[in-house]
């Protein structure tokens, strides 16, 4: 983390010289032009007299215009009118030659809207990570600066997701609010991309300049100002439209003091991370929408009752002996926090019984090592996916606490969601979304002939990246850094947009503050995905997490297994060979062929690929890294090496050995 960050202040949070105060203005330096040039000024003032009408008259207030060898970019606040917008850009127009004179690059940032112009030529892929203006309050908010933070970076993400996957494309914007306390009733935020951008560039794009903004976040405000995206909050109003994302605040929570300027708060936030999100001014077709990003995680195979998990719950606070496992998310850990979300998730096994038709055979979705998955459908409508685990499973107590302090922290569009648990009458459900498509095994492996040659490279390249912004999520982005430890094809879940969802967490750990790896005595995970620094020594971290992504990359652009036993050779020497020779587009799944393929994104998710399953995990890049690879064309890839063939063997989830499981350093 703390190499992504030094990148960003180095590469992304450049501050052009010549940036002051309100409004903000940046005197670039891609040169100057002379005193005596009035061509270059000419073409400033011929765009000043059509952008900022062709702006403000536009769905998603935005334009841009060419004068000569002058680009320019205009945008309004989503929540702008066109009165507004069209007299903001021109007093830029007017403000900014003077404020950065004989500047050939310049930006100025008012409260409703921005103009930036350049000698160089604006395009979307280029500008998407660009310089940007970061402005932060010194004056603390509240004398709470840890639940402060906490409470705002998860709005900052919420509102990102929403502006970049629920808003209108023509504005990818988003405004939100969330109650904190009867001091600072309500705590404001902003996102928004230029609406050229792909949704998902602007979601990498707010995900870098959030980032940006560090941590811990306990100012009163603080924004950081781009070309192609902006993030903003504060404690005090200062949006124009309605709020559109409003995080509810967790049960138990005092409620402020009403504020007659403000609109009723709800109850402040918890200690943690705000459980909920419901998006106030996005209603379709009657129903409400949850923010993408927001949902909770799939997995919680277990085989306790009741009694254990209340036993659990009891002891979490009690300090085990240092020559036992340790568990780092025990630092984490609100063990009343944990029990009220457990319990808000039991549901009765009569509703289950009725939604399922009492498990009947017509309903059966599936069945694995842990149980039988039956679809059935809740008394309100929603689909649901309800797993009846056997008796004979053997998945056990540590995967079923590791999930448990996992399913109420993480939330992300690409992580699948957990409905809710049973345990009643011998019972264990688990209760999840219906998530239509399966898994992505079942398309690339199983059902070949019927399903694969309907995955299109487009659906292909939308799911290597909607899985690498979940694990970046993991990784980089929550408030834990989780381990999942079990990344595989069967562990994707496939919506029916055919959107990939992370599941399974049985095997997921979470890393302390400052924890880089964990060193297990019982390896266990799935042959083929592993690491070998795990396969070999039990070590783990997010590195381990990078290598499986790194095969399922390959596995995805081949339709093959890396495990696969009638090959002569493991997927990764083959892919290597290839690429070394120049001929690893011929490896390409021949379902893709009739395809409208681009070649260079295919080549650049292969050699993605290799380089996320490089020997050494300090040669592989870390998740957000993989995701700037991944969405632009303009970051340049190193050559990978050779990778380990050591891995192939069959796929079986077998553990090492019984011995003592964790140390973390």
């Amino acid at each position: 983390m703390a190499v992504l960050l030094v990148a960003i202040i180095v590469a992304f949070l450049v501050v052009a010289p010549g940036a002051s105060g309100y409004p903000f203005q940046i005197c670039g330096t891609t040169g100057n032009f002379a005193a005596s040039d009035t061509t270059y000024l000419a073409s400033i003032n011929s765009m000043a007299a059509t952008l900022p009408r062709n702006a403000s008259t536009s769905p998603g207030l935005y334009a841009t215009a060419q004068a000569g060898q002058v680009w320019a970019l205009a945008l309004c606040r989503g929540d702008a009118n066109a009165t507004t917008c069209s007299s903001c850009l021109a007093q830029g127009f007017q403000d900014l030659p003077s404020a950065c004179a004989y500047n050939k690059e310049a930006t100025m940032y008012y409260d409703d809207c921005f103009l930036h112009y350049s000698n160089v030529s604006l395009s979307a892929s280029d500008y998407a990570f660009s310089s940007a203006y970061p402005f932060f309050f010194s004056a603390n908010a509240t004398a709470e600066p840890g639940r402060f933070d906490r409470v705002v970076s998860a709005l900052l993400n919420a509102t990102a997701d929403y502006a970049a996957y629920n808003s209108s494309k023509t504005t990818l914007y988003a405004s939100g609010a969330v109650a904190f306390d009867q001091e600072i009733p309500e705590v404001y935020s902003w996102a928004q991309c230029t609406p050229d951008l792909t949704r998902a560039r602007c979601q990498d794009c707010l995900a870098l300049t959030i980032q940006g903004l560090g941590a811990p976040l306990y100012s009163v405000g603080s924004r950081i100002l781009g070309i192609r995206c902006s993030i903003r909050y504060e404690n005090k109003p200062f949006l124009d439209g309605p709020v559109m994302v409003r995080l509810s605040p967790g049960p138990g929570a005092p409620a402020p003091a009403p504020a007659p300027s403000l609109t009723p708060a709800p109850a402040p936030a918890p200690a943690l991370v705000p459980s909920v999100v419901t998006p106030v001014a996005a209603v379709l077709g009657g129903r409400k929408y949850s923010v993408p990003g927001m949902v909770l995680i799939v997995g919680l195979p277990t085989l306790v009752a009741a009694t254990l998990i209340a036993a659990f719950f009891i002891s979490r606070r009690r300090q085990r002996s240092t020559t036992q496992e340790k568990e780092p998310y025990h630092s984490y850990s609100s063990e009343g926090h944990d029990s009220e979300s457990v319990d808000s998730m039991m549901m009765d096994i009569s509703t289950l019984r009725a939604a399922t038709g009492d498990f009947a055979e017509s309903n059966k979705l599936g069945e694995g090592g842990f149980g039988v998955v039956y679809k059935g459908t809740l008394p309100d409508g929603e689909e649901i996916a309800v797993k009846r685990l056997s008796r004979s499973s053997t998945q056990g107590v540590d995967e079923l606490k590791n999930e448990l302090a996992l399913v109420a922290k993480l939330k992300h569009k690409n992580l699948v969601r957990l409905v809710g648990v049973c345990l009643e009458q011998q019972e264990r459900l688990l209760i999840y979304e219906f998530v239509p498509n399966r898994s992505l095994d079942q398309i690339l492996f199983i059902d070949i002939e019927k399903n694969r040659d309907e995955l299109t490279w487009g659906q292909r390249l939308r799911i290597i990246r909607g899985i690498a912004r979940g694990l970046q999520y993991l990784h980089e982005d929550s408030q834990l850094k989780v381990v999942h430890r079990d990344l595989k094809a069967s562990n994707v879940l496939l919506d029916s947009d055919m959107n990939p969802k992370i599941s399974d967490f049985g095997l997921a750990r979470l890393f302390g503050r400052g924890q880089t790896q964990g060193v297990t005595n019982r390896v266990i995970g799935t042959y083929g995905y592993m690491a070998p620094e795990y396969v070999m020594g039990g070590n783990y971290s997010v590195k381990s997490d990078v290598f499986s992504f790194g095969v399922m990359v390959l596995e995805i652009v081949t339709g093959k297994k890396n495990s696969d036993t009638m090959q002569s050779k493991d997927l990764l020497t083959t892919m290597w060979e290839h690429w070394t020779s120049g001929t690893v587009l011929e490896r390409m799944d021949p379902c893709m062929m009739n395809d409208n393929i681009s070649e260079s994104d295919v080549m650049r998710c292969i050699q993605v690929g290799l380089l996320c399953v490089q020997d050494n995990p300090v040669d592989r890049p870390v998740m957000s890294a993989v995701g700037m690879m991944l969405g632009s064309d303009m970051v340049s890839l190193r050559a990978p090496s050779k990778p380990n063939s050591g891995n192939g063997f069959s796929m079986s989830t077998v553990p090492m050995n019984n011995g003592p499981e964790e140390q973390s350093t």
